[in-house]
């Protein structure tokens, strides 16, 4: 769990990407996925063992605890059964934006790194809501192995008004929250780190900072080099095309949903719906498929309309007279 305002140490000093050491994973645990337009990746299933639970699973995968519940619904994440096939979520639409560097999309609890044959997926722990993790564009400015944690006045505040006592400095180790290696950001105090709780990834659970399976931060942190940029969003509500194709993937913020999230989901979709109309003339939408997408919010991609070829050949040459004007309306499937 790093934590908003704490300071770290490295050892040894590589100053960003670096030469892989013995403990370097040798590849990512995640697939690289090409881009497709705005989507990229597959869903996959597979079949539990008896003694399998939602975050042995994540850790196991690189797949977040929450992402695993919304995608399987009805499903006792702390006791799914032997033989029974889960959802793996592994599709995704690209989140808005440029497509460079880290992009960490917080509603969806996600970590997109775009190289250049593509893009790997990884699940990350962000900030709670007392403690939230920031909104704003940064860049790497170090890699850090084996650093050591500081934890600022107010974290040691809160250990002491439960009785406990932490610490001005825990060295590196498994008693360290940072795990094993970090990414320090030029917004100051943050990281993206590892973790000596595996259990948080994919949660809401940091004072601010972005947690991830230990595993996955050691591929990072020797890949990524000092400058690469980080957009930090907030995105419940992501749609984008494939070809002719519309598609919608809405998040919900917990496992819980209530009456407010779900207004507060329509109302994002319906601007994001009409502002895609706006783009599209003729753009033609299933009202159904959106209602179904929103009444979920299990943050998979669904297909939820398309621009017929014919307009969709028109849009791309403004200058010509054609029939997808203004006054051409807009279509609903029923």
């Amino acid at each position: 769990m790093a934590e908003s305002g704490s300071k770290s140490i490295q050892s040894p000093d590589n100053g960003g990407a670096g030469q892989p050491t013995a403990d370097t994973p040798r590849k990512p645990r995640v697939p690289l996925f090409n881009v497709d337009g705005d989507l990229a990746g597959q869903l996959s299933v597979m079949t539990t063992e008896y003694e399998d639970t939602f975050a042995g699973i994540g850790n196991r995968v690189s797949l977040g605890y929450l992402e695993l519940v919304k995608a399987n619904p009805g499903v006792d994440p702390w006791l799914p059964g032997d033989g029974t096939t889960i959802t793996l979520p592994r599709k995704y639409i690209m989140p808005d934006g440029p497509r460079e560097g880290i992009v960490i999309n917080l509603a969806e609890y996600r970590l997109y790194y775009f190289t250049d044959g593509g893009v790997e997926v990884y699940p990350v722990g962000v900030g709670t809501e007392d403690n939230p993790s920031p909104v704003t564009d940064a860049q790497v400015t170090m890699s850090l192995k084996s650093p050591a944690w500081y934890p600022p006045k107010s974290i040691r505040a809160e250990y002491e008004a439960m009785g406990e006592y932490l610490p001005r400095m825990i060295p590196p180790g498994p008693d360290n929250p940072l795990g094993n290696y970090a990414l320090m950001l030029s917004a100051e105090g943050y990281l993206i780190h590892g973790t000596n709780k595996q259990f948080g990834v994919g949660m809401q659970v940091s004072h601010g900072c972005f947690r991830m399976y230990n595993e996955d931060i050691g591929w990072l942190a020797y890949e990524v080099s000092k400058g690469t940029p980080v957009r930090v969003i907030r995105e419940p509500v992501k749609i984008g095309m494939r070809g002719n194709e519309v598609w919608l993937e809405v998040h919900r913020p917990e496992e819980i949903y209530t009456t407010e999230d779900r207004e507060e989901l329509w109302q994002t979709v319906s601007r994001k719906i009409d502002a895609l109309r706006e783009r599209l003339p003729g753009l033609q939408v299933k009202r159904s498929a959106i209602e179904n997408a929103v009444e979920l919010a299990d943050g998979l991609p669904r297909m939820v309309g398309e621009q017929p070829p014919q307009l969709a050949a028109e849009s791309a040459t403004p200058d010509r007279s054609t029939p997808n004007g203004p006054g051409i309306p807009q279509q609903l499937w029923f």
